[in-house]
This record gives C-alpha cells, structure tokens and sequence, in this order.
C-alpha cells in the first residue's frame, strides 16, 4: 500500500470531475449576502459534516460516511481512494493599541472591507493507492491527523501602517479511511467495494456546547473520489440486469456514489454528501462559484450586484472567497448574465438526425414554416400567442385582455396564495404539443411587468385558473 497520488494516472483520471467535486466541498461555504452579520450565515456547512463521535449524541450530524458499490476490475488493477474535506479554522480580529500590545475587537474598519470575526477553512486531501487484490479479507486501513496549528496576519492601513492582525486557530482533527472488497456470489467477476471514512477524535462537547464549537473538530463537505486502474465500476441508478439484486443489497450512509468525468467513462467513483446523477457536471453557463447551498445562479448574481456599497464592504471583510463573488457579481458583463436565465438541453437530442418526431412535416406542406423545428409554434401558421383567443366562461380572450386569477387547487405553488384574486394582463395565448392552452400573464400592480414581459418572464395559467374581467 502507498499514501499518495500517482502522477502519471490518478491526477489525470480525476481531473475530470475535480470541477464537480469543488462544487460538492464548498457548497454553503458562505450565504448569500455572504456577510457574517447575515441569518443565514449562522448555520453554515450543511453537507458532508462527520464529527467527533462524542458530539453525534449531541447533534444531528454523524461521524461517519459509508460508500459501497460494484466494480469489474481487470487483473493487475490498483485502485486509488482521495477523501477530501474542509478543515474549519476560526478567525478572530485584533487592534493595535497605542502600547504596541493586541486586543481583540469586534470589527476592523478598511477602507474596502470591513473585517469581522468568522470561521474561514482550508481544503484538505488524503489519498490511498492499492492493488485491487490487497483490499480482500481485513482490507486497507489510512489512520490521518491534522494537528492544531494557529497563525496570525498583519492587516495594514491604506498608509501602511500596522494597525491590527488576523489571528487563525485550528483545531486538531483525526480520522480513519477504510476499504475493502469482497467477491460477489455466481459467476461473475465482480467485487463488492466498502470505503468508510470516519472521524475518530475525542473531543466531546463541555457542558452546553453547540454545533459551532464542534465544526473546527469537524470534516466538513467530506466525499470521496475512487478510481481503477484498470476495469469499471458499475453504475448504482441504471446497472446491468445481472447486477441489479447486488446493486440493491450496496448499504451506502450519508454519501452515494455516482460514477464520474466524461459520459461514457466509468473508471472513477464520486461519493458525495450530496445527491447527484452519474456523470454529473457543471452548467456551461455558471460563471464561477457562489457557494450558497446549491441556489439559483442567476438569481444569486443579480441579488448581490444590488447589494449596497456598505454591505459590500462587510462581505469583502467576511471571507476571501465572498470577495471573489462581489468581485464576480460587479464585472460579470450582460452577456454572461443573460447565459443564465434558463437553457433548454433535452430539445436537443431530438433535433438532430434521426426518425421524424411526433408532428414533424415536410417543408412543403402548407401552414409550415421550413426548417422550423416540430416543437416550435413558429413551425405551424395556424398558431400564433399573439393573435391567437380562446373563450373562457362565455367570453374571447387573448393578448391585452384583463383577467383575475383563481389558481386551481392542482396547483401546489405556495406562491398561488398571493395571487388568488389578482388582476393580470394576457400576454399570449400558448398551445402545447398535447393540445393543452396555457395563457401566459404579468400582473397590473406588478411594477417589473415591463422588465418580465422584455425578458419574457411570465406566469401561466390554464383557462380554468382564471375569469374574464368586465372591460376585456
């Protein structure tokens, strides 16, 4: 057994799904407003959290992950297991006094940040490389610690002048990873992969201590790479036939496996804390990281581009990586924005060569469009939202009619609460493939209706949602 990646395979092999395993580790990092003032920001790190034994009976979250799966390796294989987590280190903020001693304050004015106390975290890597046939029977076991260390950082003023230091502590953490394999029954050159990764420290809560004290004895965003050398892992969601009753029997706990890079490759195993799909990946459109618990990046960008300078201040003095996203929200260009606001991928698949989709027509028909796709209202004469009027109890409606809304109760949108009885405006009248009619409107008293209609931004209702007003 070695402890440490080989070079010329195992960076290689993960490098493909290094973009997704960031994204795993520092989910909910920092929330948006990304100021340590901020609500939110008081419970922090909600994935892959395992602490030390003694606080699980304290706590909700648990010491330990368990991965299991199926691989297919080919002889001589090795495979190669990187566990990576944050390790938290609390930050405090000291001033300068006249007598050159240090006291510890509450908050440090900069003239572009606002330093404040906070819990910042370092990435940390273990990894462990095996032949394959080393993990049967007692398996493979990786004891690691990380010690407690504490570090300091002068903070100048615009002049220069030492007016304060950072002051970092970390605590020491301890752990164990685990693997082994076992055959599987039958003919089958299979085996059964169980890694465990555990927080074995013995710290224990004093008296009432809370979640916050046991997070720096803690391995947060913890998640486990796996790769073979040589052979495959089998997909948990869609394996083979003959897998399937082992596939069912795999006993994971707070993580799952998925298998990971390229479509198509299945050499690499990523165990996360979070749910994902096999071959998970990174939306083209994302622009960077903004850490807040798997949010909307749209939503996200613009939110905080209209934060005040003030609030600014305080997320750059919060964290480095909420810098980089105040950074990131005032230079993104509207283009990029406009990335961000919805893609169609699955349309995709269709459009391209293969058998004619339901309603396709050849360009010559009459009431076709050519090279319109068959999805696309565009593609048939007949139907336009702009012009086009239904009758809803007894009366035509269409665009620039008045309606008032009345969600049905199929609708499961808390929203709808706020809607019941409010006055709207038809912007189109929409047909969907399955002869459905949904009306897509914006609202009279909404004063963004001239931004949302721009941008195409609209709520849908179907005709029995809503009533005619008396001047439509």
């Amino acid at each position: 057994m070695t402890t440490g990646i080989r070079p010329d395979e195992t960076v290689d092999r993960f490098a493909a799904a290094r973009q997704v395993a960031d994204a795993v580790l520092f989910e909910g990092y920092v929330l948006y407003p990304y100021r340590a003032s901020a609500a939110k920001n008081r419970l922090r790190w909600q994935f892959g959290v395992l602490v030390p034994p003694g606080w699980t009976a304290a706590g909700a979250e648990h010491s330990h992950q368990r991965t299991e799966c199926l691989m297919e390796p080919k002889s001589g294989a090795r495979l190669s297991a990187e566990l990576r987590f944050l390790h938290a280190q609390r930050r405090t903020v000291q001033r300068r006094c006249a007598d050159g001693e240090f006291e510890t304050v509450d908050e440090l004015e900069l003239p572009d940040r606002v330093l404040v106390p906070w819990d910042e975290a370092t990435e940390e890597r273990l990894t462990l490389d095996a032949a394959v046939t080393e993990l049967t029977g007692a398996g493979h076991t990786l004891p690691f610690t990380r010690p407690a260390s504490e570090e300091t950082e002068p903070v100048h003023d615009a002049d220069g002048r030492l007016i304060g230091r950072l002051v970092r502590r970390r605590a020491r953490i301890d752990g164990r990873i685990r693997l082994t394999a076992s055959p599987l029954d039958g003919p089958y050159a299979a085996l059964r992969l169980t890694a465990t990764v555990e927080n074995t420290g013995d710290w224990s809560p004093n008296g009432t201590a809370d979640r916050t004290e046991a997070l720096p004895h803690a391995l947060i965003g913890a998640h486990l790479f796996l790769g073979l050398s040589a052979g495959r892992f089998l997909s948990l969601t869609d394996p083979p036939e003959w897998a399937r009753t082992a596939v069912a029997s795999c006993h994971n706990e707070h993580t799952w496996p998925v298998l990971a890079g390229e479509p198509g490759r299945a050499d690499v195993v990523l165990s996360s804390p979070i749910i994902l799909e096999d071959h998970p990946a990174i939306a083209p459109e994302s622009p960077g990281a903004l850490y807040d618990a798997l949010e909307i990046d749209e939503i996200l960008a613009l939110r905080t581009a209209a934060l005040t300078d003030q609030e600014k201040r305080e997320a750059r003095g919060t964290d480095p990586r909420a810098a980089d996203v105040i950074a990131l929200a005032d230079t993104m260009p509207p283009e990029v924005l406009d990335r961000l606001h919805g893609a169609v991928r699955a349309l995709r698949e269709v459009t391209g060569p293969g058998p004619e989709a339901p309603g396709d027509q050849a360009p010559d028909v009459p009431g076709t469009r050519p090279d319109t796709p068959w999805w696309d209202p565009g593609g048939d004469r007949d139907v336009d939202p702009a012009t086009d009027r239904i009758t809803v109890d007894g009366r035509q409606v269409g665009a620039g009619s008045r309606v008032l809304l009345k969600p049905g109760r199929r609708r499961t949108d808390a929203q709808d609460l706020f809607l019941h009885g409010r006055a709207a405006l038809v912007e189109a009248v929409l047909h969907d493939v399955d002869g459905g009619v949904h009306l897509a409107v914006t609202l009279e008293d909404d004063p963004g209706a001239d931004i949302r209609r721009e941008q195409g931004r609209f709520l849908y209702f179907q005709p029995d949602e809503l009533a005619p007003l008396e001047d439509t």
